[in-house]
């Protein structure tokens, strides 16, 4: 086994201990030994020179935990290696991820020593490192130079998203507001990529590991209820199994059993979703059925095999029809194959039951790279995959489109299933669900896409806004006089078709764009306001416009006349006035650390205590979500409005903490609060006569608790009602929750996400 001696007695590495210098060559051993099967002649060499460098150029920098750096790429590159599969290449990678960005090492040097391939991921992996006006986002930049170097490697990604499974996993060490950044960034951008490439075992993680860091509590409940639950699972898969495995080995199927619970945050998504207890979900658990001895090469036969193991499972236990999936005749983009059933065991219990090969399932874990094992097995593999890299590349080609658009469109299309259609030629073409006929159009070429006038779907003649359906067969119709409409925007779903259809807009509305502009900059002038970028940005938040050319183009084709400018000057007056009384002007700081110091300057913290009187700084409670003390909560730093204060868990998180986290501000609640705020909850119970008046007791004899309103409807002796009552804090708000889930009949009780006062 290759070791770090030479090195280590090095001058350099004098900056670690013995202790460090141990651990780091024990590593460094234990990612050559999972990388065995991948190494051919020479690659150690290569693998320790990157090492080397890496230690030389991190041999100052400490991570939060006091621990060196260079534990951190050790440890990206083992999950590289053992959790997602990636040979050499990718270990120097991601033992050098951050040597460019972070120290004086340049990618001339990394070309020089280690070639161009290695030049390119490192570059892929390298955040742009301009400075950003506050209305542009660093991350959504950043993200599309990433996306970019994709289109031509994958492992780009790949390296990424164990960077990010290792930063979350160590996330404890930094402070609340870049945990919370950190965090959202994952769950709105990496998880669902991570899911896209059919990393299943990693999106699951980091969605944990989301929620672990967001809501603590949340996560603690659910794993501790998990875990008491344990030992009855672990029962049941054995009974459920017994007759099936006798069956699955007389028909001389070679298998093994996975028993998998769901995932804490899928539970959590399940609890939210459904306004369910944790005892009243049904499919806590799957089991999966893996059949072993079944060659790659032998296509007809695994599929054979695994249909067999279906029929017995059915055979055995009744399936519930509406919940088998096939996607082994018909694989997901990402490549995933596999049968799922959902049966009722003889315990009266729904079981999803999960079938596929040894070759299925590890491509299930690793995704894309499983696809590179099997790849000299059948190249027909990679089609899905390379099918959904053609749809990134066919987005990164729409160049005018801002960064946030980019993101929010590539975003939309992570998670969503896909509805499978045919060309006339009976090709198939995967889509989006959810896709029109126009989506199909110009999926097969921007040309057909500009004249599609109608379709025939299955023979029969549809207009372009048709929603297809799985299995459609799809006939294009054009004519050479059609022209792309706004309206067409209402209805396409997928990104390439939006992306085309805005770039074919954008063409035609040149003039409208000039003329907007124009008309603005007069307006402007004879109101006494200055044409600067900054009112020109807050124009494009007050008429709520994506981007500057939006804004001039609905003056331009007169959808909004000059004189609501006159309305936006007066608000904007009025602002200013009110905010007179600020000692900090918090629009005068690009973002939130230049902010923090001022907040510092005045409290002697940098963080914005919420109900302090003291702190003469302004903010309001956003009313998308509606915090109370005790939520778990950030300062948003908006353009025109001030500090928004949100809940980590409001439904607008995701993106202001992803897109905008240079504008996230510390905030916590101060201990004095004496207010009390609205808060919204719902209610669902069995309907009985004096259910209404056992609520208000609750509310009012009770607890005192002054309730704004209640509104209850009632259908074949199921309820649901709302309540919206003031409390002071989410303690308040957890009393009154409990007292009224112990009223005979009440079936849930849980606070709405977001306030819906008007």
């Amino acid at each position: 086994m290759e070791n770090l001696k030479e090195e280590t007695q090095s001058e350099e590495i004098q900056y670690y201990n013995e202790a460090e210098k141990k651990e780091i060559t024990k590593r460094y051993r234990r990612i050559l030994k999972s990388a065995k099967e991948f190494l051919k002649e020479g690659d150690t060499k290569i693998i320790r020179k990157a090492l080397a460098i890496s230690m030389e150029a991190h041999k100052e920098m400490r991570r939060k935990s006091g621990e060196p750096y260079i534990y951190h790429p050790l440890e990206v590159a083992l999950i590289c290696v053992e959790e997602i599969g990636l040979g050499p290449t990718s270990i120097v990678c991601a033992l050098l991820h951050d040597v460019v960005e972070d120290t004086d090492i340049t990618l001339k040097e990394i070309n020089a020593d280690f070639g161009p391939k290695v030049t390119q991921i490192i570059d892929g992996l390298t955040k742009i490192a301009e400075n950003f006006e506050q209305t542009q986002s660093a991350q959504a930049e950043n993200f599309r130079k990433m996306l970019l170097t994709l289109s031509q490697d994958v492992r780009v990604i790949l390296i990424k998203l164990a960077d990010r499974l290792h930063n979350m996993r160590t996330l404890g060490s930094m402070a609340r507001n870049s945990q919370l950044k950190i965090a959202h960034e994952t769950i709105y951008i990496y998880a669902p990529l991570a899911h896209r490439l059919g990393l299943y075992q990693i999106k699951s993680e980091l969605e944990d590991l989301y929620l672990k860091t967001t809501e603590p509590e949340i996560y603690k409940d659910i794993s501790s209820k998990l875990n008491s639950s344990k030992a009855s699972r672990k029962r049941l898969i054995d009974s459920f199994m017994r007759p099936i495995s006798k069956r699955l080995r007389a028909a001389g199927l070679d298998f093994y059993i996975k028993g998998r619970p769901k995932h804490i945050y899928s539970i959590w998504k399940k609890l939210t979703k459904q306004n369910v207890a944790f005892e009243n979900i049904y499919d806590l658990f799957a089991i999966r059925i893996i059949l072993k001895g079944v060659s790659p090469n032998e296509k007809e036969k695994e599929k054979a095999s695994c249909w067999q193991a279906y029929s017995i499972v059915t055979d055995e236990y009744k399936p519930n029809p509406d919940r088998l999936k096939d996607w082994i005749s018909t694989p997901r983009a990402n490549g995933y194959e596999s049968l799922h059933t959902t049966v009722m065991s003889n315990s009266g219990v729904w079981v999803e039951v999960q079938i596929r090969s040894e070759r299925m399932d590890e491509i299930a874990e690793k995704g894309y790279a499983a696809h590179w094992k099997y790849k000299g097995a059948d190249t027909s593999l990679d089609k899905p995959l390379d099918m959904w890299l053609n749809q990134v590349r066919d987005t990164l080609a729409a160049k005018d489109n801002s960064a946030i658009e980019f993101l929010e469109d590539f975003q939309s299309n992570l998670f969503n299933e896909e509805v499978f259609v045919f060309t006339p030629k009976g090709d198939l073409k995967v889509l989006r669900k959810g896709a029109t006929v126009l989506d199909f159009a110009f999926d097969i070429h921007t040309e057909i896409g500009r004249k599609c006038t109608a379709g025939k779907v299955n023979s029969h003649l549809v207009p372009i806004s048709q929603v297809l359906q799985n299995g459609d067969q799809v006939e294009i119709l054009t004519t050479k006089n059609q022209k792309p409409s706004e309206d067409w925007l209402r209805f396409v779903v997928t990104s390439k078709a939006k992306a085309r259809i805005k770039d074919l807009l954008k063409e035609g509305n040149k003039g409208y764009v000039t003329d907007g502009k124009e008309i603005i900059t007069k307006k402007l002038k004879h109101l006494g306001l200055e044409s600067s970028l900054e009112v020109f940005n807050q124009l494009r938040a007050y008429f709520n416009k994506k981007d500057y050319n939006e804004l001039f183009y609905f003056f331009g084709k007169g959808y909004i006349l000059p004189d609501e400018i006159k309305k936006f000057k007066q608000e904007k007056d009025a602002i200013l006035n009110r905010q007179k009384k600020i000692v900090i002007d918090e629009k005068a700081f690009k973002d939130a650390k230049a902010f923090e110091k001022e907040i510092k300057k005045v409290k002697g913290n940098d963080t914005l205590l919420i109900g302090d009187d003291m702190q003469q700084i302004d903010f309001t409670l956003a009313r998308c979500c509606n915090p109370i003390p005790g939520d778990d909560v950030f300062g948003f730093l908006t353009i025109n409005e001030g500090i928004k204060i949100h809940r980590n868990l409001c439904p607008n998180a995701q993106q202001l903490l992803s897109n905008y986290g240079n504008r996230v501000i510390k905030a916590r609640w101060a201990s004095q609060i004496e207010k009390s705020y609205l808060v919204t909850i719902n209610l669902a119970g069995i309907d009985r006569v004096g259910m209404i008046q056992d609520i208000s007791k609750v509310i009012s004899s009770e607890l005192h608790i002054n309730m704004r309103g209640l509104s209850v409807e009632t259908y074949d002796g199921i309820f649901e009602g709302k309540i919206k009552v003031y409390v002071f804090d989410t303690v308040h708000l957890d009393v009154l929750m409990n007292k009224l889930s112990e009223i005979d009949g009440m079936n849930s009780v849980l606070r709405a996400n977001a306030d819906e006062i008007n």
